[in-house]
């Protein structure tokens, strides 16, 4: 009778829970701790933010090795990375260099900042603060890429990707431009991309608008 008093008070469900509350209990604590690795994981992006260093107007011959072996001489190196087009396959003269600790990072911007690799001077300073994931690859996925494409050198800092198309459209059919920035920021490479529908398109663009000035700088224009 006991069994049955008992069933009639707390229905089969209710029961169920009851006599698995502390089951429930015991899970209750993993949402709270659901929040301690994507903080961490977020410490340890400002981490290396603090340690990462851009160095800029290097020589396209520089590697990685050389790079490392360069900064290492100021500091201790965890990575060193020379950023190449995917399109040409050219360095694009800067690169990003991760190091140990922060006092390694400022040892190596004091030290190196404003002398010459190559005999080009070079700009070492903490990156910048990054844009979205969301922003770049939307950038990346509006290009249009083609075979019959040319590459625009000497860009003013200030163009931008609209201003670019439209001052190609004036002498040809334009599928597409990009404006090629450092990676991870909103900043200018000082180069960038047009695409057009007719290799004819593209003999139109060098010989109308190189060494033209677009926004007061003398642009350079060729096959990409």
């Amino acid at each position: 009778m006991a069994s049955l008093h008992s069933s009639f008070l707390f229905p089969p469900n209710l029961l169920s829970l009851s006599t698995s509350s502390t089951h429930f209990r015991s899970l209750l604590p993993i949402r709270r701790r659901f929040g301690k690795p994507f903080a961490v994981a977020q410490q340890a992006a400002v981490s290396e933010a603090t340690r990462r260093l851009y160095v800029g107007n290097i020589p396209r011959t520089v590697t990685n090795d050389e790079l490392a072996k360069i900064v290492q001489e100021h500091g201790s190196v965890e990575k060193a990375e020379v950023m190449y087009d995917k399109y040409s396959g050219r360095s694009r003269r800067f690169a990003f260099v991760t190091m140990k600790t922060v006092e390694d990072a400022n040892a190596a911007i004091e030290k190196l900042n404003g002398t010459e690799i190559g005999g080009r001077e070079i700009k070492v300073n903490i990156t910048e603060k990054p844009l979205s994931t969301l922003d770049l690859s939307s950038q990346e996925s509006e290009f249009i890429d083609s075979p019959h494409k040319v590459y625009v050198g000497n860009l003013a800092k200030t163009v931008k990707t609209d201003t670019l198309k439209k001052f190609f459209s004036e002498k040809g059919k334009v599928l597409s431009a990009k404006v090629s920035r450092v990676p991870g920021t909103s900043k200018s490479s000082g180069y960038g991309f047009v695409t057009f529908s007719s290799e004819e398109d593209v003999e139109t663009a060098i010989s109308s608008f190189n060494n033209s000035l677009l926004e007061g700088q003398k642009i350079r224009v060729n096959k990409a």
